[in-house]
């Protein structure tokens, strides 16, 4: 399999969120898929909570049903996120806010024509859990899944962190045999690979305008 061989501060500053540069028409090996996740269970985990399950999806039927969920949550976000304010945004925010709802549109109609859908999940729900209880638990799945797409995106993969089907997960648990009472989703990851692999750091606020030394 071939890799980029980017150093890692360009690995680091060049995994995207990919949308419409997902190439739905080509195919991805599962051991490609393997090799990404060998090195996802690397990474470190909140108290040493290894409670990480993976589910992969490339059965089509499978992820018409996951596409139809997600899709389904994604007009209920709309929905809740249509009042928001734009009139306290600069002119680029604006631009950068439209440029990704389209893309997040694109991604929605054709998520289950991603090859891959990848569903990580936690053993375990934290419904209701105190904030120290759930950092702990996210602080195992999330540095998990982006070893994932840090090592993908060294393969030509392209990745996307979404969770609009949360808004129905215990429907995406029966699709896909989850024991719900027990284990918790934390994503929905479209998985491809990419159409050109030019991908640039993104804009960002200034350093300064997010950082604190000792207190806020």
């Amino acid at each position: 399999m071939a890799h980029l061989n980017l150093t890692p501060d360009e690995l680091l500053a060049t995994t995207r969120s990919v949308r419409k540069r997902l190439d739905f028409s080509r195919p991805v090996e599962p051991e490609v898929i393997r090799e990404c996740l060998e090195l996802a269970v690397q990474a470190p985990t909140g108290g040493n909570r290894q409670g990480w399950q993976f589910i992969i999806v490339t059965d089509a039927q499978q992820r018409q049903k996951l596409g139809a969920i997600y899709h389904k949550g994604y007009q209920l976000y709309r929905q809740q996120t249509a009042r928001y304010d734009a009139s306290l945004l600069t002119p680029e925010q604006v631009a950068t806010l439209i440029k990704v709802r389209e893309s997040s549109d694109y991604l929605a109609d054709h998520m289950q024509d991603a090859p891959v859908l990848l569903v990580p999940c936690m053993m375990g729900r934290v419904d209701g859990k105190s904030s120290r209880e759930q950092a702990g638990f996210w602080g195992s799945i999330l540095p998990a899944v982006w070893s994932f797409m840090l090592a993908a995106r060294e393969r030509g993969l392209g990745t996307a962190w979404t969770t609009i089907h949360l808004f129905y997960e215990q429907e995406a648990a029966e699709v896909l045999g989850i024991p719900y009472e027990q284990v918790t989703q934390a994503a929905l990851i479209p998985v491809a690979y990419t159409l050109g692999t030019d991908f640039k750091p993104a804009p960002r606020k200034p350093l300064d305008a997010i950082l604190h030394f000792d207190r806020w």
